[in-house]
């Protein structure tokens, strides 16, 4: 009996892509909706043509055990890859705990992760009942900014050690050097703060702290009672932006009274030692921890995170107006949310 080639075309077909690996088929893209992020920092690569947003490592995502950072990539800021462990963090290191906020930027022809971790039984010296413990920002390096990232220094933070501090970034003045702007903790000093602090050009401390503001200097913003009696302000995700006319503002997040809350302060002096006004805020409904950066067609944008529990990336369309920063769009359209939302 003659052979129905065209059958056996198509089992053999058949056979042939049931035994290719798995590692061409093609994945499923991830959007935003379903990528779990907190903390979010983007780096567009214009070179690459790709946009890369790195957040705390998570093992079952990443399929890397342990603490440290993950990337997500993307070329349109709608479909996103599969994320994939850029830092493990050393088990030998004093950190228990942590991987928050990371942030990757270029110095000196080298890529460098700011990341904050901690141990809680690295106690501090006590604050009335309060008993703070070590958490801090620290720095590791690499020669991409896909990595592998490997700790500076041992991993000892930027910040002296025995501050409580988090959210550690960069900030290159107009003369080129370098400054570490971070926040302190509340569970430390009890009204947060952001400080600054001079550094080497290896970007070691350099000289004294200074304190730009806390946080209960912003008219909005909600302390809680504590046992001591008094109430505690929180300062988070402080980033630097040198807008169009030359002006300093700064990004940083914390709390109202209906959750978390993402504003801007300005430099009056348009240096980072201030003085510093507050702003009005740009986004609430629990959002914050924004990090603004450059589309590809130079379109500024921002980052946040929204809710502050089981958070999510959201992608606004922001206006340079000189002397602030304005949100132009919520993009809806890329971030899943059913209606936008800013004030």
């Amino acid at each position: 009996m003659p052979i129905d080639t065209s059958r056996r075309a198509l089992a053999l077909g058949t056979a042939a892509l049931a035994l290719l690996p798995t590692t061409v088929r093609a994945e499923p893209a991830l959007r935003l909706p379903n990528m779990p992020l907190h903390d979010p920092f983007m780096v567009a690569d214009d070179g690459a043509g790709l946009y890369r947003l790195y957040t705390s490592n998570i093992a079952r995502l990443s399929g890397t055990p342990g603490l440290g950072v993950m990337m997500y990539v993307s070329r349109n800021l709608l479909n996103w890859k599969k994320p994939r462990c850029v830092f493990q963090a050393p088990t030998t290191a004093w950190f228990k705990g942590g991987a928050w906020a990371p942030e990757v930027h270029q110095w000196r022809g080298r890529w460098l992760i700011f990341a904050t971790f901690h141990d809680e039984a690295a106690l501090l010296p006590p604050v009335g009942k309060r008993k703070p413990y070590r958490r801090g920002t620290i720095l590791a390096v690499a020669d991409s900014p896909e990595g592998p990232f490997t700790v500076v220094r041992d991993g000892e933070p930027v910040a002296p050690k025995e501050l409580m501090t988090l959210d550690g970034t960069l900030y290159v003045a107009p003369d080129g050097r370098p400054w570490y702007v971070y926040s302190r903790e509340w569970l430390q000093v009890g009204d947060g703060a952001i400080e600054a602090l001079p550094l080497t050009d290896d970007l070691a401390a350099a000289g004294p702290r200074r304190t730009l503001f806390t946080a209960s200097q912003a008219p909005w913003a909600d302390g809680k009672k504590q046992p001591e009696g008094d109430l505690a302000y929180v300062t988070d995700g402080p980033q630097l932006f040198t807008s169009k006319t030359g002006q300093l503002l700064m990004l940083w997040s914390s709390y109202d009274k209906n959750g978390y809350v993402q504003s801007q302060a300005r430099s009056k002096s348009g240096t980072i030692e201030g003085p510093w006004e507050q702003l009005p805020p740009l986004v609430r409904h629990d959002s914050g921890h924004g990090m603004l950066f450059h589309r590809f067609d130079g379109q500024l944008m921002m980052v946040v995170h929204r809710p502050f529990k089981n958070a999510r990336g959201k992608l606004y369309e922001m206006r340079d107006a000189g002397d602030r920063l304005e949100i132009v769009r919520q993009r809806t359209d890329l971030d899943g949310d059913p209606e936008p939302l800013s004030l």
